[in-house]
């Protein structure tokens, strides 16, 4: 247990990993000190049991999208539909989201179309945006680039693995970079060298669960306690003692997910 707070940025508990076990899930994250979780959406059609989890428990928000590893086979989203879905208490923002040339460039077309809709969801909520990237680093640039160009929107590189320059290019929009467990590997130091580099104030921490498990769980099914163990190296990477770059990036998710940040269940309630 730390007196320090964190929050796991993005994590997908409504998956079937979890359902033996959701609340003790959840209970063993805020004893950790993972005091608040966004649960990720990636296909729509589960987004109803996304935001069920939400709606139950207080330290979860969720975010609705469509996983380009998905889009293909799912209708595509509509932007009415999302900014609908947006207006929930807490939704907190949208997407997963992007491009993932890694399995399935076959679907690179549909993807870029999926991801327009969702930046422009993302333009007319003002909630911020949450890019998956993967072996798409030009396309996804110039995407993000050109639409924002059209309109500024707020955005996060989850679970960012990418190269330094798609993390200069998203820096110089003004999106944040988040960091998973990948960050913690012993061989990711070309990786942790590329957030060290970054602005701090432009920094958030993940689990990305139930995948990425951080060290000393690596293999193993990933929960939303071990973003501490994520924070912990990450904290190391830019010089700073734990409770100082905990502090830091909990000012960083507020700043970027500010729905987040000044919902109280007392007066808006659950559902």
């Amino acid at each position: 247990m730390t007196s320090s707070k964190i929050t796991d940025s993005h994590t997908h508990l409504d998956f079937p990993d979890f359902d033996d076990e959701r609340e003790a899930i959840i209970a063993r994250a805020l004893e950790a000190g993972v005091h608040r979780m966004v649960t990720i959406c990636t296909r729509l059609r589960n987004e109803p049991k996304v935001r069920a989890i939400a709606e139950a428990h207080d330290p979860v928000f969720y975010a609705a999208g469509t996983h380009p590893m998905s889009a293909a086979e799912e209708p595509l989203a509509t932007v009415d539909e999302l900014v609908s879905l947006s207006r929930h208490p807490k939704c907190v923002g949208i997407g997963e989201t992007g491009l993932d040339y890694h399995y399935t460039a076959e679907s690179a077309e549909v993807q870029k179309q999926s991801l327009r809709r969702h930046i422009e969801a993302a333009q007319r909520t003002g909630l911020p945006l949450i890019i998956h990237a993967r072996a798409a680093d030009d396309d996804m640039a110039e995407i993000l680039e050109q639409e924002h160009r059209n309109a500024p929107y707020p955005c996060v590189m989850h679970c960012f693995t990418s190269g330094a320059e798609l993390a200069k290019r998203a820096l110089d929009l003004g999106f944040y970079l988040s960091m998973s467990g990948i960050t913690a590997f012993p061989r990711s130091q070309e990786l942790r060298d590329i957030f060290a580099a970054a602005p701090l104030d432009r920094i958030l921490v993940e689990t990305d669960a139930p995948y990425l498990a951080p060290p000393p769980f690596r293999g193993k099914r990933n929960e939303p306690a071990y973003t501490l163990h994520t924070a912990r190296r990450a904290a190391e990477t830019f010089g700073l003692d734990f409770e100082d770059f905990a502090a830091r990036t909990e000012r960083n998710f507020e700043t970027l997910f500010s729905k987040a940040a000044t919902w109280r269940p007392d007066r808006e309630g659950s559902a």
